[in-house]
């Protein structure tokens, strides 16, 4: 069972957006409640301003301990606005304290995403359901890969901002997993190590601080889909594992999801 407060969740993340000056995008709160989940669980969607009609959607998934409203920063209107008419709506679900947004003994985090945040988000916003793209950072940026990896060929970009990679089990942070086989289950490194390509024409961004925890697996990862011939738009930037670092790099992967949405025609996403 989903265990979480999602009136505490809504409230916290509030109060983190309060003040925020959002650039003409128009901000929604709702809550979904689906056969993915055992709760009901809170919403953020993003419609910038000047939209065009039926735009691409891009899901973006929190961090660990972060809300729905967590990365509606200052930084994020201001690069958002920039996109102008090439914005693509977004929708920040929340995934609990730690959920690492995977199937697990205390829910079903990821058929939440694939089977109620997308159709409802694409409902609600008006969205494109055949341009649909899967981000996250920290631990939603694993989430995001593997996600993707479950549903090949169903999202236009898959990006990360300093993913929460594990090359072993024994690496792993505290909770991330509820056991080894859990682990191997969603091991993103060994799964890509194995498939000749996990993420099928699909355009893939990653990136990661260079004093990150993460960057050693995050290069890993990147550099295996490359050895595959599979293009992955790869960084390494000065900073580390923290919200000023994600902040400082809204412009760059914003404009990396409008290009890869603006030509890209998938599978609808909007049937579950």
């Amino acid at each position: 069972m989903l265990v979480f407060v999602a009136v505490v969740a809504v409230a916290v993340g509030l109060r983190l957006a309060a003040g925020t000056d959002r650039h003409g995008a128009q901000v929604i709160s709702y809550s979904v409640n689906g056969p993915g989940t055992n709760g009901t669980l809170p919403q953020a969607a993003v419609i910038p301003a000047g939209a065009a009609k039926m735009p691409p959607l891009v899901v973006f998934l929190h961090g660990k301990g972060q809300t729905q409203t967590s990365n509606l920063t200052s930084a994020f209107y201001v690069a958002l606005s920039r996109l102008g008419s090439r914005a693509p709506d977004l929708v920040f679900p929340y995934g609990g304290e730690d959920s690492y947004w995977h199937n697990r003994a205390d829910g079903a985090w990821g058929t939440y995403v694939l089977h109620d945040v997308i159709p409802q988000a694409v409902r609600r916003l008006h969205a494109d359901p055949s341009r649909v793209a899967i981000a996250g950072l920290s631990m939603g940026g694993f989430g995001a890969y593997d996600l993707a990896r479950q549903a090949p060929g169903r999202f236009c970009a898959i990006g990360a901002d300093s993913a929460a990679l594990w090359a072993s089990g024994g690496e792993t942070a505290p909770g991330a997993f509820d056991d080894a086989e859990d682990f191997e289950r969603h091991n993103v490194i060994a799964a890509t190590r194995s498939s000749s390509n996990p993420y099928p024409g699909a355009k893939l961004w990653l990136d990661v601080g260079s004093e990150d925890p993460f960057r050693a697996a995050d290069t890993t990862l990147a550099s295996m889909l490359k050895a595959k011939g599979t293009a992955v738009d790869f960084h390494i930037w000065p900073g580390g594992h923290n919200q000023s670092y994600w902040d400082s790099h809204w412009t760059e992967s914003l404009a990396f999801y409008a290009d890869a949405l603006s030509g890209c025609v998938r599978p609808r996403s909007d049937a579950g």
